[in-house]
């Protein structure tokens, strides 16, 4: 895949605090993240239905999105989560921050 060829997806940070960042994120048609890798466990909350691929060091996925279907990511995910499909996919992320010490 050319990375170059895809525009990057629409994040959007609704809750920054001290426990928590919540984002959420728009892929249209096309769109992608960029490799990256968490700092934070994180929680996804699907708000459409659709299939992202995800690129990782070890290959190709995909994650298909329920609403309401959420599910879990440890510490340290590296990928590049991108749209090849026709219609726009869409999620809340949920990173947990660790407690105050």
């Amino acid at each position: 895949m050319d990375d170059t060829t895809e525009t990057t997806a629409i994040a959007t940070v609704q809750i920054d605090t001290t426990r928590v960042r919540v984002t959420e994120w728009r892929f249209p048609p096309g769109t992608q993240t960029g490799m990256h890798t968490h700092e934070l466990p994180y929680v996804v909350v699907p708000t459409s239905t659709g299939t992202l691929h995800v690129d990782t060091p070890h290959g190709t996925g995909e994650n298909i999105l329920v609403p309401g279907a959420s599910y879990t990511r440890p510490v340290g995910s590296t990928h590049n989560v991108r749209n090849a499909s026709d219609a726009e996919c869409s999620f809340v992320e949920v990173e947990i921050k660790p407690a105050p010490a």
